[in-house]
């Protein structure tokens, strides 16, 4: 699998990835908490192929989104491409919902091994192949299962072959040392942008320093970063959309956030690229980070951010930016790289 887009190692894993890589969230649909609203299943299929045509290759997705709409969706998709074109495929589970819930709001954090080894079942079907290429818990469990139980069930699986790499997504320093212990931690997955900038001050550190990879997911932080966000827009947002219901996307903080991204904005026309290319490359320049999962709902989508894994940016832009976010008080973490 080659790629004219620039790569990074994956970690330990074997696997050269893009610096971006196509995020399934959105295309999942709105049958699930977080559900972006509505979306046609023929774009997706679309957004899928155009990003594997522009040299991206990794797609990550969950069995929560959309409650296994995306990974149905990533699968047709892998259907019309060659197989040596093919894209890895990333997955995360451990986030378990019940088909009685009408109101589709209500998913649980399950680390138990034997419900953990179904979802993994599940997904191999889903996606209709026969190894997933990394598979992540997509949060701590709450079900009284440790970290010892799921993270334990994850390398047996591993050792199999039923899955080629795994790691854990949502995860603290602590936990990955217990995780590490057990079997190596091949990838992280925290989410991490120029308004939510903790995973810097300690897990991206730790990953740089144990050979692990991360991917970093959010990084133009739900569209507020992508300069086409305004709080006019805000308010068209439908109800089934949650930036509608979130705190982010309105007052004060939505006026903080939008500080940021009017620096991010004068970085990018420096560089004559996107606001939302010019997010992704700053989070892209932090020590520890692989690659950047970035969502897209139409193949036009694709193009204002797919060489953003190029961009290098210069002290001056980082320190632009800096005293935006030191200036507006927005989000959390350290506004410098380290």
């Amino acid at each position: 699998m080659t790629s004219s887009l620039a790569t990074a190692p994956l970690g330990t894993t074997g696997m050269e990835i893009t610096r971006v890589g196509l995020g399934a969230f959105a295309i999942g649909g709105p049958a699930w908490s977080y559900g972006w609203g509505a979306q046609d299943d023929d774009d997706s299929i679309r957004t899928i192929r155009a990003a594997v045509d522009r040299g991206i290759n990794w797609i990550d997705t969950a069995a929560v989104y959309g409650r296994g709409h995306s990974e149905i969706i990533v699968g047709r998709a892998l259907r019309g491409i060659p197989e040596a074109e093919r894209p890895w495929v990333f997955t995360k589970g451990g986030l378990v919902w019940s088909d009685d819930d009408a109101l589709q709001t209500g998913e649980r954090k399950v680390g138990d091994p034997a419900s953990l080894r179904r979802e993994v079942e599940d997904s191999l079907r889903r996606l209709q192949v026969e190894q997933i290429d990394l598979y992540q818990m997509h949060w701590p469990a709450e079900d009284g299962a440790e970290i010892e139980d799921y993270w334990g069930a994850l390398v047996e699986l591993r050792e199999r072959g039923t899955l080629r790499a795994i790691g854990l997504s949502n995860h603290s320093v602590a936990q990955l040392d217990r995780a590490e212990a057990i079997g190596h931690v091949d990838t992280l997955q925290p989410p991490f942008s120029a308004i939510y900038r903790d995973a810097a001050a300690d897990v991206l550190p730790w990953c740089a320093d144990h050979g692990t990879g991360a991917i970093i997911y959010s990084p133009m932080q739900s569209g507020l970063l992508t300069g086409r966000i305004t709080e006019e827009r805000v308010q068209r947002l439908p109800v089934d959309d949650w930036r509608s219901r979130h705190p982010d996307f309105s007052g004060d903080r939505l006026r903080q956030n939008l500080q940021v991204t009017a620096a991010l904005a004068e970085v990018a026309e420096r560089h004559d690229i996107s606001t939302g290319a010019a997010a992704i490359a700053w989070a892209l320049g932090f020590r520890g980070v692989s690659g950047a999962i970035v969502g897209a709902r139409t193949p036009e989508q694709i193009d204002g951010w797919v060489g953003a894994g190029g961009v290098e940016l210069s002290s001056d832009d980082v320190q632009l930016v800096a005293r935006a976010i030191e200036e507006s008080g927005a989000g959390s973490g350290p506004a410098m790289r380290r």
